[in-house]
Formats: C-alpha cells, structure tokens, sequence
C-alpha cells in the first residue's frame, strides 16, 4: 500500500471515530521567521507534562489528531504541528520555496519546543517522534529541554537500512523516481501519486540523496556543530521498531539512536501478533484500533518512564 493510501485508510477506517477530534490552532513563528500553523491539546485536567508529535515524512499533522486527544484525557498537554512545506505551513508556492529537511529539526520542531517550553517553563517535555520525527530532536539547539523521548520506526531512509525483500523497490520510488519528478516539477508531487503529501524540493532532495552518516549533509564547518546538538540531548529515549517496517527497520532505527550517544537509549522491537493483527507496518500506529492496545501502552513510559515491552525482543 503506498503511503498516502495508508494514510487515508488509517483516517477513514468504520473503526475510526467519525468526528475528527479538534485542538486550538496556534501559530509557531521558527528563528528564521517562517511561520508554521498547528494545533494545541490541553489536558482535561491538571498537566502532568506536554506532549510535542513530530510527523513523519510527508505526513499531515491531522493523522495523529487522535493520538493526541487520547493523550489529553490522560493528563498530557499536547502539540500537533505541520513542518514548512506541509499541511497548514504549505506556502502558497511550493516550488521554489526553499524549504529543506534539516530545518524541520534546525528550525521547526527548535520553534515547537520553545513554544511549549515558554508556556510551562518548569513543565517537563515530552517528545513523541515518528519516522522522521524521532531524529528530528537531535538538531535543535534547544533539544537539552527534552525530558523523555518515545520514538516509532525513526530514522533518516539511508537507503541500505530499507527492509532486503523491499530495498530495490523503495531505493526505485525513492531515490529514483523521487528525485527524477522533483527536477521536473521544482518539488516533489506526492499527491498526484498517491504516495504522501507534496514535498518541497529540499526536502525531497535530502531524503533521495542522504547517505550512511547525516552530517555529511551539512556543510564540512557545520558538521561538529550538528554533532553536539545531538550529543546534548540526555533525555531517556524508547525506540521501538515494528518486525514488519520496510523502512523503519532495526537497522535503521539504531543508525539514528547512535547520535543521541549521551542519551539513556532502549529498543524494542514489536511484533504484529503482539497486538492479534497480521501487519502494522510503517504507519499503523497511530491508527485508532491501536487506543485500547499500543496507545495504552504508551502510557507507561511517558507518565512513568517504564518501558511497557521489556519483556520484548530489543530491536
């Protein structure tokens, strides 16, 4: 299934609740002054910590709308937002915009966490991160504020990580024909594919050509500088990996988790028979059938810092 029918079918399931839940629309303004549009969930309650979701990769904000709303009937604070070039942060012209993958980290996620951080400053924070939003953390400067770190299949599609069965097929779509239509069209069009969402050229480019080590991405006097960003993050951080991700795979996950090197670091790998379904893949997840099984049990680390699968196979 690609990725945008995944998505749809995650979101229009008979299982998925009809009405959407909805939060309070906030503007993030970036240090670049690129402003972002999200949204805020406050807790039906007394806020035991703030909760930020960082997206994956061409995903919309609103997919994990739910996840969020049953976060805030368990006392979380929570912020959705969509990085530049997606969603509600689309500009009008996405084609020539300028917009690169580094600064959803560098600029995007830094301007979420100094927002929630600026409302509740002695508040602890919590980073939920899927795909490319579990490495997105390391590159803010402000990432030391994280106090604990859940992240779902996360890493930075190095493309010799991708699943054996599938690495010819995704390096085909991804490094391939991703880069082949982005020249085309000056930003890549997802949507007319069906893949995920349009992807401003930046971003586009820097996932088709990153390779094994990401700060070779940056430029040759900036790459310590990237390292200690991610040197800085001591927050706990639980890294699980589903057996039937063709991107997000055990592989992948650790080439991510070994730049949080000062970070108490622990993976688990989750099977689909740990929940009675016959596949999860990349983004099942956050699907709603998961609220009473894998969302539950998400519970345990961010209120507690218990690793609710230790009794699980590490990744």
């Amino acid at each position: 299934m690609a990725i945008g029918e995944d998505q749809a079918a995650a979101e229009g399931s008979g299982k998925t609740p009809v009405a959407r839940p909805v939060g309070h629309p906030v503007t993030l303004t970036c240090r670049d002054g690129v402003v972002l549009h999200g949204h805020f969930w406050p807790a039906s309650g007394e806020a035991s910590a703030t909760v930020i979701i960082n997206p994956a990769t061409g995903v919309l904000a609103r997919y994990y709308h739910y996840y969020a709303d049953f976060l805030t009937r368990e006392g979380f604070d929570v912020l959705t937002y969509d990085y530049r070039g997606i969603g509600l942060s689309r500009p009008e012209m996405l084609k020539g915009c300028g917009y690169r993958w580094r600064e959803w980290g560098e600029q995007d996620f830094d301007a979420a966490l100094r927002y929630v951080d600026q409302l509740h400053p002695a508040r602890p924070i919590h980073v939920v991160g899927h795909s490319i939003g579990g490495y997105l953390p390391g590159l803010s400067p402000h990432a030391h504020r994280i106090d604990r770190m859940l992240t779902m299949g996360a890493q930075y599609a190095y493309w010799r990580d991708y699943a054996r069965g599938h690495r010819a097929r995704l390096f085909w779509r991804w490094h391939v024909v991703m880069p082949a239509l982005t020249a085309l069209y000056g930003y890549f069009p997802g949507k007319k594919l069906g893949w995920l969402e349009d992807l401003p050229a930046g971003v586009a480019n820097e996932w088709s050509f990153r390779g094994a080590r990401m700060e070779m991405t940056h430029r040759a006097g900036e790459r310590d500088a990237v390292l200690q960003r991610f040197a800085a993050v001591t927050a706990p951080i639980l890294a699980v990996a589903v057996s039937d991700d063709d991107i997000g795979t055990q592989a992948a996950i650790r080439r991510t988790l070994a730049y949080y090197r000062n970070a108490e670091r622990t993976e688990v790998l989750l099977t689909p028979a740990d929940y009675g379904l016959e596949s999860i893949g990349h983004f099942g997840l956050f699907h709603s059938r998961h609220a009473t099984g894998f969302w539950r049990d998400t519970l345990a680390w961010l209120k507690d810092g218990v690793n609710p699968w230790s009794g699980n196979r590490n990744a």
